[in-house]
C-alpha cells in the first residue's frame, strides 16, 4: 500500500504562504523585501523534510529518485614515504559525459588533502566548508588540527544529514604530529581509517592493480608509478571514469602535486608500447 504525497506546493509554491491561491502580483520581486533581513532558507512543506527524499522513493511516486548514477576512481594508501592520493577527472551525468577535468582533489591545507566520489557538488561544498573548519581550528588553538579530528569532523556533518540525499564517498589523507594518516569517510557518517582505499565506480578495477603490486617499502618512484596505473586501468575498464591522472605525494613537509594531469588516452598507448603491444588488443 503506498500513501499519496502532496505535490501542491512544487506547482504554486506562492500559495503556501497565504494559504490560498496565488495572485499574479505574488510573482514580482519587491525590493523594499529584499533590502532587509535576508530570508532564511525555507525547507519543503512536508511532515519530516529530513526524510523526504526517502520517503518519496518509499512510496513509488518517483522511481530512481535516489538511484544516483555517478563515476569516478580515486584512490589513497600509506607507505613508507608517506600517502599517495591518486585520481581521475571525469564527471558524469549517467550516460553523458560532462566534465574530463574536474579537479577531484581538495588542498584543504598545506598538510591535509580531501577526494571527492559521489556527487560533485555535495563533495566540493563540504570539504571547501571542511577548509574553513579546519583554519578556524588552527587560529583558535594555534596549531594544526589533525588528520583524525578533520575527518571526524566531516563524519559529523555527514551523520547529522543521513537521508536528505547527499552522495559522497570521500577521503581524508595527511600527516600530523602521528605521522600519516589515511581516512574514508561516505554520506551515511561512517569513518574508517587504512592503509589502502579506492571509491568510486572504477575502484573495483583499480583495487585489482593496487592490490596486486602494493607493498608498504614502496619508494616514492615506485609509489606514484602505482597509483597512476591503477587509476589508468580503473579508466580503460570502468566508462564513467576518465580524462586525465592526478597524483599526489603527502609527506612530512606538506604534500606535493606529482602529476598535475596526464592525458590517460597517452598512458594507454604508453603502456601497450612497454608491453610490446600496439594497444589495440
Amino acid at each position: 500500500m503506498t500513501t499519496a504525497l502532496d505535490f501542491s506546493f512544487v506547482q504554486n509554491p506562492a500559495s503556501l504562504a497565504k494559504g490560498g491561491q496565488a495572485e499574479e502580483d505574488d510573482t514580482k520581486l519587491d525590493f523594499e523585501e529584499l533590502s532587509g533581513e535576508p530570508m532564511s532558507f525555507a525547507m519543503a512543506p512536508v511532515e519530516n523534510p529530513s526524510t523526504f527524499c526517502l520517503d518519496i522513493k518509499k512510496s513509488g511516486q518517483a522511481p530512481g529518485l535516489m538511484d544516483f548514477k555517478h563515476g569516478t576512481t580515486t584512490l589513497g594508501f600509506v607507505f613508507q614515504g608517506g600517502i599517495i592520493i591518486a585520481v581521475d577527472s571525469r564527471a558524469s551525468m549517467g550516460s553523458y559525459i560532462g566534465s574530463q577535468t574536474v579537479k577531484k582533489v581538495i588542498e584543504i591545507n598545506e598538510f591535509l588533502l580531501g577526494t571527492m566520489a559521489g556527487g560533485a557538488a555535495d563533495c566540493s561544498f563540504w570539504e571547501r566548508h571542511l577548509t574553513r573548519l579546519c583554519r578556524l581550528h588552527e587560529l583558535r588553538n594555534k596549531e594544526r588540527i589533525s588528520v583524525a579530528a578533520a575527518s571526524k569532523l566531516l563524519a559529523n556533518i555527514f551523520f547529522e544529514y543521513r537521508g536528505r540525499g547527499l552522495s559522497c564517498g570521500t577521503m581524508i589523507a595527511g600527516w600530523d604530529k602521528k605521522g600519516p594518516s589515511l581516512y574514508m569517510v561516505d554520506d551515511q557518517g561512517d569513518r574508517y581509517k587504512g592503509q589502502r582505499f579506492s571509491v568510486g565506480s572504477g575502484s573495483t578495477f583499480a583495487y585489482g592493480v593496487l592490490d596486486t603490486h602494493y607493498k608498504f617499502d614502496l619508494s616514492v618512484e615506485d609509489a606514484v608509478e602505482l597509483g597512476r596505473r591503477s587509476i589508468y586501468h580503473a579508466t580503460h575498464r570502468d566508462g564513467a571514469s576518465g580524462g586525465v591522472v592526478r597524483v599526489y605525494h603527502v609527506h612530512e613537509k606538506g604534500w606535493t602535486n606529482v602529476i598535475k594531469g596526464e592525458d590517460v588516452d597517452k598512458l594507454h598507448w604508453e603502456y601497450a608500447k612497454a608491453k610490446g603491444m600496439v594497444g589495440t588488443e
